[in-house]
């Protein structure tokens, strides 16, 4: 949805202003540094934004007058998450309305280097030209070293890192509470983050009306003898993302732990995305690039086979962000059709 230049109710336009101004104040006392608190009901500090189970926003850091980062400390992670958010224009911690969420999610460990986690979509595209008139609030949050969003494993102990716990439960709740979220949203990913973003869409569609991928492992359970799987790419992420660590431990070995593997398996998870807007992309220019592309092709035929629809792009390019930026651009008609402000 993009705004009227051209004229806007009065009342909508008063809010706006009055949202705008209050996001400058605080934007220009918080450029480059931890922001001060923002005013409360009565006039004094706002109280620390908190999660049901006590995840506490530790940090806020403004970038830009847009560009915010927080800092939170997480007991499902046992460490300090962070997440950075692309604020809609007439934003503030205060405003009379609310926004709805376009979730990017990064992948795994950048093989060009540079920055990663929740600064990977700032620093490696335009997002935030991209999304400058979408009335949405664009949320990136970190997803791991491995880029896997998800609960570990952990040899069947369970505990940190959960990262998908601390995505759609404390920062979730923390967005609402402190920083005028809508319950629902889309969800996008690269890489393994796109995974992740189907996987989310699936298991919570409450939240999500649609999601999409670009050059995913869409399939984690895919064979492919001589050339690279889904499990592949799940144990060179986490070997390469944390040197030393023991793939395993996040979803167990997958013959074992079969049903672990299915509960994060988009392709397994068909089904569930009925009713969803859908985008899948993937090429063919790397090793990597080519099992997400087999993958990407699976799930495709069978969301067909089940008469779910969705936009499935096969090209022929190598997954890299440039590439992603392009696939981003061409999603988000469909990804923020579906959601509407208040």
């Amino acid at each position: 949805m993009r705004r009227d230049r051209g004229g806007v109710a009065a009342v909508a336009l008063g809010t706006a202003l009055a949202g705008a101004a209050a996001a400058l104040v605080w934007a220009r006392a918080a450029v480059g540094s931890i922001a001060p608190a923002p005013a409360g009901p009565a006039g004094g500090p706002r109280s620390p934004v908190r999660s049901d189970d006590g995840a506490v926003v530790v940090g806020e850091r403004f970038r830009d007058g847009r560009t915010l980062d927080l800092a939170i400390r997480s007991p499902v992670l046992n460490e300090v998450g962070r997440a950075r958010l692309l604020l809609p224009r007439g934003w503030s911690p205060t405003a009379a309305r609310t926004w709805p969420t376009l979730w990017l999610l990064h992948g795994g460990p950048p093989s060009a280097g540079g920055p990663s986690g929740h600064a990977a979509w700032t620093a490696h595209t335009a997002v935030e030209r991209l999304t400058a008139d979408l009335d949405v609030l664009v949320v990136m949050p970190d997803g791991g070293r491995c880029g896997d969003h998800a609960d570990w494993w952990n040899y069947g102990r369970g505990g940190p890192p959960r990262w998908e716990t601390f995505h759609l439960i404390e920062l979730r709740q923390i967005l609402q509470r402190g920083y005028r979220a809508r319950p629902e949203g889309a969800v996008a990913g690269v890489s393994t983050g796109g995974r992740a973003a189907l996987a989310y869409a699936a298991r919570h569609p409450r939240m999500f009306r649609a999601a999409a991928s670009f050059s995913g492992p869409l399939h984690l359970l895919r064979t492919d003898p001589g050339r690279l799987d889904g499990t592949d790419v799940v144990r060179l992420t986490a070997e390469i993302g944390r040197p030393g660590t023991d793939w395993r431990r996040i979803w167990g070995d997958p013959v074992e732990q079969r049903p672990i593997w299915r509960r994060n398996n988009p392709y397994d998870l068909a089904g569930r995305l009925a009713g969803m807007s859908l985008y899948l992309s993937a090429g063919d220019g790397s090793p990597v690039e080519i099992a997400a592309r087999a993958g990407t092709a699976e799930l495709a035929g069978k969301l067909r086979k089940l008469g779910i629809p969705a936009t499935v792009h096969l090209h022929s390019d190598a997954g890299c962000w440039p590439v992603w930026e392009r696939e981003l651009r061409a999603a988000l008609p469909l990804l923020i059709g579906g959601l509407g402000g208040t």
